[in-house]
């Protein structure tokens, strides 16, 4: 296994102090590097995971806080916190705006070869910086099809791939069809793809506290979906030695 190198780093973002974990894959010449965005609960160990993955496959990976370093547990708290942020455009893409300043300033990172990948609310802001016209070259989200402003979409110069579970009554079937809409209409190279019988987080393991209903956990399902965000960034965003 290659031998990575991961550190927290804080930078301010929405008013708080954020938290998040950067992975380094071996070497010291630039890399292809990944945003990743967290579900609405906040940073936890399942994407800390997922970027020190990335860094083995390669690339430098940014998992990036949403909530000030604090993982809400609670379901109320957590609505409480997202539900106004995802109303709000800015706000997420402040966040996602000062996230990338920090994958930018790495040393390590290739500033020509940026992708943004997100779970939730985390996937919501990776959208939001492609309709801000941040220069990307791949957006993947997994339960995040979530809609812009009008007209914004077209500024998204990058293919963008989305997964959803087919029981997910959060990203309803009119959901779905609102976002396909909506990248049509904007010209933007999809793709969704549906997992059969998946309900809403179906990629995050089981947690011990309380959820809200409509998640659970699908490891089929989870483990495919990690292929297909692999199989994009292989495509858009490839690893050369």
């Amino acid at each position: 296994m290659t031998t990575i190198t991961n550190r927290t780093v804080d930078y301010p973002a929405d008013n708080l102090t954020m938290i998040g974990h950067l992975a380094l894959p071996a070497g010291d010449e630039r890399r292809p590097a990944v945003l990743i965005g967290p579900e609405g609960m906040g940073l936890s160990d399942v994407e800390r995971r997922r970027a020190d993955a990335l860094a083995e496959l390669g690339y430098v990976a940014l998992a990036f806080d949403l909530h000030g370093g604090r993982y809400l547990e609670d379901p109320e708290e957590m609505l409480a916190r997202c539900m106004p942020l995802l109303a709000d455009p800015d706000r997420m893409r402040g966040i996602g705006r000062a996230a990338l300043d920090v994958l930018r300033a790495e040393p390590r990172t290739d500033l020509n070869q940026i992708a943004a990948v997100g779970y939730g609310t985390g996937g919501a802001v990776a959208l939001e910086l492609g309709r801000d016209g941040i220069d990307l070259r791949a957006i993947g989200t997994v339960n995040a099809l979530t809609t812009g402003r009008p007209g914004e979409a077209a500024r998204i110069r990058c293919p963008v791939w989305a997964g959803v579970g087919s029981e997910d009554p959060i990203m309803s079937p009119s959901q779905r069809d609102a976002f396909s809409a909506e990248m049509q209409a904007a010209g933007v190279d999809w793709r969704l793809t549906v997992y059969g019988g998946a309900l809403h987080g179906f990629h995050h393991p089981t947690v011990d506290h309380t959820v809200v209903p409509g998640v659970g956990y699908h490891p089929r399902h989870a483990q495919r979906a990690w292929r297909d965000i692999v199989a994009l960034l292989a495509e858009c965003l490839p690893v050369t030695d």
